[in-house]
């Protein structure tokens, strides 16, 4: 086979740049969505301990640190990775309101 040949076939695989800015930016507003979901569903946690039944500290603690250092993360990058940064701040409050709400009931 001709190594033209070879090089243009390659090309057609991949998707061109502007198609994949787009789609990347697709992904990064589609999965901050999702993650702001995911942690809007510790109000239930929250509302389950102010009405006396206490979930387990371990998840909501895990979560909490797991937001923080995702969203220091996307702070601190050279350039800072917003959909990082904002769709893990609320997992950093509702993780410390879903803690403190453990112990007061």
């Amino acid at each position: 086979m001709d190594s033209g040949t070879d090089k243009s076939s390659d090309r057609r695989r991949f998707i061109d740049v502007s198609s994949r800015v787009t789609i990347v930016r697709l992904i990064s507003i589609l999965a901050t969505i999702m993650c702001v979901l995911m942690y809007l569903s510790y109000i239930t946690e929250i509302q389950s301990n102010l009405a006396g039944n206490p979930v387990p500290l371990v998840q909501p603690l895990t979560m909490m640190l797991d937001a923080i250092l995702w969203a220091g993360y996307g702070w601190l990058k050279k350039y800072r990775d917003w959909p990082l940064v904002i769709s893990n701040v609320p997992g950093v409050f509702l993780g410390i309101a879903t803690i403190i709400t453990i112990y007061v009931h």
